[in-house]
């Protein structure tokens, strides 16, 4: 039975947060490895000192290069099974830096405090977890809650010199509570906030009031050999408690305007720069997957098999479609009003609809492959009992020992059907929101006119045949 207690001493230690911690302080590491840090840093206009590339506002192609080369590393140190590595909200921070003139003159906005936090993370490498999403209490209907009622989503319900008192709860923070801030912004909406929601600030993780409600650990235990991805890659998620909390002044980037909270996502660089690393990432997790694929088909020697080439010919189709998409979107970029170099939004755009629908196959294909061998898998501990020798006997690979073909399976097994593996599968699903929405997002957004345009210059060329 799950036993729900506070989090005493250093989280560092907890089982459920040290892999990923340890995981975490390794980019950091490869960050300042004076073999990489060329790579992985640029110099800070402020300090002269070298910061993380992550941070980076694009001049050229060039700089989107450089940004997707330091992830690229970043990505392949975790395999992209990191949703939240620390570039992926300094990404953001970077972005609406860049696009914080869109809210200047707008009532309640703070344009000049998103550079100044921005800058504040880029000088002290601060890392950041965020949260958009509001509590499901009725998903079927619009629900408004009276002013007198204990606020569920998290509003405004104060204001004073010192800044705004927020109560009420966000959902899915990953990695709460292991983060030095979070971010905290409305996501636009064509429905009416209520009163007090539309907002944007960040805090400190440690801001009195604030509390981080975690869900069950995914760390299935500490053996690298039994659980390889969960005891080091588990990404706790949490729900967000506000218990009138107070957000200082200057960490408020606008309130009470849902005008900004809908342009400041929309119009913004946001979706540009956050889908460009989200993609570099999902490039990394594909290429582990097809490894992971390809070495089950040598373990049980059944390369040969035309239905196995076909699936594995899945996966490397989605491989350098996403590949080709990266491509087109840093050789089709544009500077923007203000100079700052955006990816192309289109391919991105497709990239943010294929792999959501991509992925699940994915894991599927490897379940396919490894079939019942994913079904009765000896631990670490096993093998080192008086079983030991029957399941070097009976276990054993084509080319393999036991040991090694065990060793091979477990970590399929942890990607695909461990439950840190399914939390992967639905995290993919709804990386960037409903699928739905997202085909409607790219058919609104993409210029058809043209094509259109085809079809009428057919008719007029044919006039009269």
């Amino acid at each position: 039975m799950v036993q729900w207690k506070k989090i005493e001493g250093k989280v560092s230690e907890h089982p459920a947060f040290k892999g990923i911690i340890e995981t975490k302080a390794a980019l950091y590491d490869m960050q300042t490895d004076p073999v990489h840090r060329n790579e992985m840093t640029f110099t800070s206009p402020v300090s002269n000192e070298p910061v993380g590339l992550s941070f980076l506002q694009p001049k050229s192609k060039e700089d989107l290069r450089k940004r997707r080369r330091m992830m690229e590393k970043w990505a392949g140190q975790n395999y992209g099974l990191m949703g939240r590595s620390p570039d992926y909200l300094n990404t953001a921070m970077m972005s609406f830096a860049s696009s914080a003139h869109i809210l200047q003159g707008k009532e309640n906005c703070f344009p000049e405090h998103f550079q100044s936090v921005f800058e504040m993370a880029r000088e002290e490498d601060l890392s950041f977890t965020h949260t958009f999403i509001t509590p499901q209490v009725n998903r079927s209907q619009c629900y408004f809650q009276d002013e007198t009622e204990e606020p569920i989503s998290a509003r405004v319900v104060d204001r004073n010199d010192d800044g705004l008192i927020i109560k009420g709860a966000r959902l899915l923070a990953t990695q709460g509570g292991i983060s030095d801030e979070v971010l905290v912004f409305s996501a636009p909406s064509k429905l009416l906030f209520e009163k007090g929601e539309a907002f944007a600030f960040s805090i400190p993780s440690g801001t009195a009031g604030l509390k981080f409600i975690c869900r069950e650990s995914f760390v299935g235990g500490a053996s690298a050999f039994d659980h390889p991805l969960s005891s080091r890659f588990e990404e706790m998620d949490t729900i967000l408690v506000f218990d009138n909390v107070l957000v200082p002044w200057e960490r408020v980037f606008f309130y009470d305007n849902q005008d900004a909270s809908n342009s400041l996502v929309i119009q913004s660089s946001f979706h540009h720069f956050t889908i460009h690393q989200v993609l570099i990432r999902q490039i990394a997790k594909t290429e582990f997957i097809l490894g992971i694929a390809e070495s089950l088909t040598e373990l049980i020697n059944v390369r040969e098999y035309q239905h196995i080439q076909e699936k594995l010919s899945e996966i490397i189709i989605g491989l350098e479609t996403m590949k080709a998409l990266l491509e087109k979107a840093e050789n089709d970029a544009e500077p923007d009003g203000c100079g700052i170099m955006r990816p192309s939004i289109i391919p991105l755009r497709t990239a943010s609809n294929i792999f959501p629908r991509i992925y699940p196959r994915f894991t599927e294909i490897i379940q396919l492959i490894g079939a019942s061998g994913m079904v009765t898998l000896p631990t670490e501990e096993a093998f080192h009992s008086e079983i030991g020798a029957d399941l070097e006997q009976y276990l054993q690979g084509a080319n393999h020992s036991a040991a090694e073909k065990t060793r091979i399976f477990r970590l399929a097994w942890d990607l695909t059907m461990s439950s840190f593996g399914t939390r992967q599968t639905q995290y993919e699903r709804y990386f960037f929101g409903d699928p739905v929405r997202l085909s409607g997002l790219l058919y609104h957004n993409y210029p058809k006119q043209k094509c259109v345009q085809m079809v009428k210059d057919f008719f007029e060329q044919n006039k009269g045949q």
